[in-house]
């Protein structure tokens, strides 16, 4: 059931997703009225969390079946006692499932607010308390203990300390202040910590804040499917082309049970430094991770750097790109600030990566493209882009295959869709979970939920048939 608002977009860009949405194949073959239908659908489920939360067990230092105990011990003490089943995946044998509670209608609005900004406002919605940053304004009145509504500022219109807001809010529930109005407001730059604890949010699922940082890496279902896809084999050696955070590094590291060697690759310092600590933490030796751009990591000249990018031609047995994109698939999401320009500016990068990811992998070998986005452009037309360009890539069946088969409007065939896999948040309607319900729900019904129900997201399987 919807209770939020559709994601907020700019006009020019709300018209440039629904062009590709309602493209001339997709209306020839459902119609125009579908077509739209859809899109509508899509725009007012990516403003809402999906129906679960997904982990992954670090296989690599502990069995699935330890972890899961251990979670639901931490999962009792976190809801009360509550009883919430965790599921194991039968396809994805180290992911984890949780339920989300919601969304709960019957939450008592407090009179006194607190406004948190968009990024901070979808974290909640996912199980996060609120941290003092978020924080844009709280009511003049407001002391530490005080149990406060905590609303999201989806435009991002609020200013700073102010002490009431009457642009548009959205309710994500009820909390208790940690900190005084005038303590958050203080002006001292290093305040950190938390906030607000939520101890009654729209949306219930667990906070994963520090909860078995060795054995649990929160991450979504289509991020993990994707390792799946590309299938790493102990001692192969495998690039991340565009590692950050370093969910997908670590994941082939441990899919590979740490055999072999995973070069991970991302241009932003900070990035690298907290790839090499979640290596570090869920104790990892075969990543190295380097600060290099991406579409300079091949090599021009024949010396080897010694491990070093850049990379000879033909290096690697496995290449995943999960591309840098306009991340418009991800949930919950209830406004986009950006511009045109901003959203349509990834497609160039994107195949400058791509055509270097080409170079990079030896004859035989395997390349996966991935986005977190649900733009045609970033996704099927490269697909079709990629195939045109490279008559040394063919496109693979995928395996698992959980997401729907591609979309149309990009000309490729319909056996060619079947072997692409796409997330589309609008492929069931939004649930409506309550304790009651879970109890009374399959447990096969509540595996399709969360399978359907997911950030929108994007998979493509290559293998390179000859040199380049």
């Amino acid at each position: 059931m919807s209770v939020f608002p559709k994601t907020s977009l700019r006009p020019e860009v709300e018209n440039y997703l629904k062009e590709g949405f309602v493209n001339k194949e997709i209306v020839s073959a459902f119609g125009k009225e579908e077509a739209e239908r859809k899109f509508e659908t899509l725009l007012k489920h990516l403003s809402h969390p999906p129906s679960f939360t997904t982990v992954r067990v670090n296989t690599h230092l502990a069995s699935v079946q330890h972890v899961k105990n251990l979670l639901l011990d931490e999962l009792q003490k976190q809801l009360n006692g509550l009883s919430i089943p965790i599921l194991q995946h039968p396809d994805l044998q180290d992911i984890l499932l949780i339920p989300v509670i919601g969304p709960r209608k019957n939450i008592k609005k407090q009179q006194c607010e607190a406004i948190v900004g968009p990024q901070c406002g979808n974290a909640v919605l996912r199980g996060a308390h609120v941290y003092a940053p978020g924080i844009v304004s709280a009511s003049k009145f407001m002391k530490a203990g005080d149990v406060i509504s905590v609303y999201s500022d989806i435009k991002g219109k609020c200013k700073k300390g102010a002490k009431e807001f009457d642009g548009t809010k959205v309710f994500l529930g009820n909390g208790i202040s940690e900190l005084s109005r005038k303590e958050i407001f203080s002006g001292l730059p290093e305040l950190k910590g938390m906030g607000i604890r939520m101890t009654e949010p729209v949306y219930l699922s667990p906070s994963f804040d520090n909860v078995l940082p060795r054995y649990l890496f929160l991450q979504n279902l289509p991020s993990a499917v994707v390792t799946h896809v590309l299938n790493p084999q102990p001692g192969e050696k495998i690039l991340d082309l565009c590692a950050a955070p370093g969910g997908k590094t670590t994941h082939i590291a441990a899919l590979m049970h740490d055999q072999g060697e995973v070069i991970a690759l991302d241009k932003i310092f900070n990035k690298v430094e907290k790839i090499k600590q979640n290596a570090l933490l869920l104790g990892l030796n075969s990543i190295r991770a380097f600060c290099f751009d991406g579409t300079k990591a091949i090599k021009l000249d024949m010396v080897d750097t010694e491990g070093e990018p850049p990379f000879l031609p033909e290096t690697f047995d496995r290449i995943l790109l999960d591309a840098p994109c306009s991340g418009m698939g991800q949930r919950p999401n209830m406004a986009c600030t950006w511009s045109l320009k901003e959203v349509a500016s990834y497609q160039p990068l994107q195949r400058k990566l791509f055509t270097v990811a080409v170079q990079l992998l030896k004859p035989g070998g395997v390349l996966v493209y991935s986005t977190c986005t649900i733009t045609l452009a970033e996704n099927e037309e490269q697909v079709a882009w990629a195939l045109t360009k490279f008559p040394c890539l063919q496109l693979q069946p995928q395996k698992p295959q959980i997401g729907g088969e591609g979309m149309r409007g990009a000309g490729l065939s319909c056996e060619q869709l079947k072997q692409l896999q796409r997330f589309d948040p609008s492929a069931v309607p939004l649930p409506d979970t309550d304790i009651d319900s879970l109890r009374e729900t399959r447990r096969e019904d509540m595996l399709r939920l969360a399978n359907k129900d997911s950030i929108g997201f994007f998979i493509a399987k290559f293998v390179k048939s000859k040199s380049t």
